[in-house]
C-alpha cells in the first residue's frame, strides 16, 4: 500500500503532512510499511472457499466469532488455519480489522505470537500487523501485551515473522508513549541487526521503524550503541542499495546528538554524504546537505573536514540547480566552511565539546 505523495514540495507520511520543515520532520523517503505478502488459500480448501464467500458478504461477524474462537483450539492446525484466515481478512478488508479486534482476537493472537511453532508465529505476527493498520487497534494492541512478544519474534522468528514484527512495531510506534516502551523492550539492537544483515525487504522494514523510533532520544543513543552508524553509512555508500535515501532519512534523525556526529565521522560517513552531494538524485542532495549543515554548525574540526573533501565544488552547484530548500542550505553551509578560522572562536570554543 503505497500512501507517500508529494504535491510543491508538500509531502504525506503515515496520516501526517510536512511541508518545507526541518530535515528531522521530512519522512518523504519512506512509503506505509505494510508488508503482508501472505499467499492465497489452495483452491481446493474448504476453509478458502469459506473466507472467500465471507469477505464477499455483507457480514463477516459470525465467522469471525468462530475464528477467534479456534484461535485457542488445542489443534495446532486449527489455529494456525484461524490465525491464517484472520490474518487475510484483516488484510484484504480494511473493515474487518475493527470487527476482529471487536471479537476478541487480539489476546489469542499476541499468545501465538510467542509459539514455538515458526509457522503459527509468523501467521500471529503477520494477523497482529494486519489489525495494526486500523489506527482504532493501535492502543489496544499495545495494552493488550504485543510489545514485548513482538520483539521476541523479532529476534527468534522466521525472516517473515521478522519483518512483519518490525512492522508492527512501526505501526505500535505512531503513538507516541509507545515508543520509549519499544526501545527499552530491546527492539533497537535487533532492527538495526535486521538493517545490516537482513534481505532488501528486511532492511526496507527495518530502516522505517528505526526512523519512527529514533524521534525519542534516549533510542537515538540506543541505536548508535547498538551500531547503527556503520550500515547506514555502508548503505548510503552503495548507490545499488535502493536504501540510500531511506539509510540518510534514518542518519538526519540521529545527528542531532553529539555522538552520532561523532559515529558518523569514526565510521567515514562525511566522504560519503559529500559524494551525494555531488552525483545523488535531487532528494538525496536535499538530505546529505542538510545533515552536513547540522553536523558542521557547532564544529570547526568538521567543517574543516568537509572542506578537505572537496564539498565546496558541489555545494555552489546545488546552490544554483538544486531544490529551494537544497539551495538554502547549500548557501547556509558554504558560508560556514568559508568562514576564516581566525575568527570562528565561538566554533573553536565548542569543537572540544563534539571532538572527533
Amino acid at each position: 500500500m503505497e500512501i507517500e505523495t508529494e504535491v510543491q514540495g508538500s509531502y504525506s507520511y503515515m496520516g501526517r503532512n510536512f511541508s518545507d520543515l526541518s530535515i528531522n520532520d521530512d519522512s518523504s523517503a519512506f512509503s506505509e510499511c505494510n508488508s503482508d505478502r501472505s499467499g492465497e488459500f489452495s483452491s481446493a480448501s474448504s476453509q478458502s472457499r469459506r473466507l472467500l464467500i465471507a469477505c464477499a458478504a455483507e457480514n463477516s461477524d459470525n465467522l469471525i466469532r468462530q475464528l477467534v474462537s479456534d484461535l485457542e483450539s488445542s489443534s495446532i492446525d486449527e489455529q494456525k488455519q484461524a490465525a491464517m484466515e484472520i490474518r487475510l481478512l484483516a488484510k484484504n478488508k480494511p473493515e474487518n480489522r475493527i470487527r476482529i479486534a471487536k471479537a476478541g482476537a487480539i489476546k489469542p493472537l499476541i499468545t501465538l505470537i510467542s509459539s514455538s511453532d515458526p509457522q503459527l508465529q509468523e501467521y500471529g505476527v503477520t494477523a497482529i500487523l494486519n489489525l495494526s493498520l486500523c489506527d482504532e487497534n493501535k492502543e489496544l494492541i499495545a495494552c493488550s501485551g504485543a510489545i514485548k512478544p513482538l520483539v521476541r519474534a523479532l529476534k527468534v522468528g522466521n525472516s517473515t515473522a521478522k519483518e512483519n514484527a518490525a512492522c508492527a512495531l512501526l505501526r505500535l510506534s505512531q503513538i507516541e508513549e509507545n515508543k520509549v516502551a519499544i526501545g527499552r523492550s530491546g527492539a533497537i539492537p535487533l532492527l538495526v541487526n535486521l538493517l545490516e544483515n537482513g534481505n532488501f525487504r528486511g532492511k526496507k522494514d527495518a530502516s522505517t521503524a528505526l526512523y519512527s523510533l529514533c524521534s525519542v532520544k534516549e533510542n537515538k543513543i540506543r541505536a548508535l550503541q547498538a551500531g547503527i552508524m556503520k550500515p547506514l553509512v555502508e548503505l548510503m555508500a552503495d548507490f545499488g542499495s535502493n536504501m540510500v535515501d531511506k539509510s540518510a532519512f534514518v542518519l538526519s534523525v540521529l545527528v542531532s546528538v553529539a555522538e552520532a556526529r561523532t559515529a558518523l565521522v569514526d565510521e567515514g560517513g562525511i566522504p560519503v554524504l559529500v559524494e551525494i552531494v555531488e552525483v545523488g538524485s535531487q532528494r538525496q542532495k536535499e538530505i546529505a546537505v542538510a545533515t552536513l549543515l547540522q553536523v558542521c554548525e557547532d564544529s570547526l574540526t568538521y567543517r574543516t573536514m568537509v572542506a578537505r573533501e572537496g564539498a565546496i565544488p558541489p555545494l555552489v552547484a546545488l546552490s544554483q540547480s538544486g531544490t529551494n530548500r537544497a539551495k538554502q542550505k547549500a548557501e547556509a553551509l558554504i558560508g560556514l566552511l568559508r568562514k576564516p578560522r581566525s575568527g570562528d572562536s565561538a566554533a573553536t570554543a565548542r569543537t572540544s565539546e563534539v571532538s572527533v
